[in-house]
């Protein structure tokens, strides 16, 4: 059975060739095929696309903001619309923005921000929906690598 990829902005960063968060880029992008290929299921929480967004606009050259903003828009109007390998996750309801603020002060203590809050909250959802399947943060930080449930 397909795992369930819970993807993390330090992929989706080496995905998208940006300079400075692209070190990775040759692995991250291989073993992304290979998942591709095997017909898992990515899901992308708003976290990532958020923090994604961030760190196109730190971009110092104008034109490479705009080029790397422009693709990055199209990917994820092209996931929005069902014809990318990854679905977007719905916004979070108020209540579950308000928990995940009641943790944060303790996760802070962990190095793990709030974006990081919201996708283990995004994990632990997608566990209590998938009993059956593999749940895993693709993720290069060292604080989210450990959120890895096998069935």
């Amino acid at each position: 059975m397909p795992d369930v990829v819970i993807v993390d902005s330090s992929i989706l960063l080496n995905l998208f060739d940006v300079p400075g968060f692209n070190q990775n880029r040759n692995d991250v992008f291989e073993r992304f095929r290979r998942l591709v290929s095997a017909g898992h299921l990515f899901l992308l929480p708003i976290a990532a696309v958020f923090e994604t967004g961030d760190h196109l606009a730190d971009l110092s050259d104008g034109r490479e903001r705009r080029r790397h903003a422009q693709r990055f828009q199209s990917s994820i109007l092209e996931a929005l619309d069902g014809q990318a390998p990854w679905t977007p996750i719905e916004l979070p309801e108020t209540s579950r923005l308000r928990a995940w603020l009641k943790d944060f002060p303790d996760k802070a203590m962990w190095e793990l921000g709030l974006g990081d809050v919201s996708i283990i909250d995004e994990w632990e959802s997608a566990c209590r929906r998938h009993p059956r399947r593999r749940v895993r943060i693709w993720t290069l930080h060292r604080q989210l690598q450990s959120y890895d449930r096998q069935p």
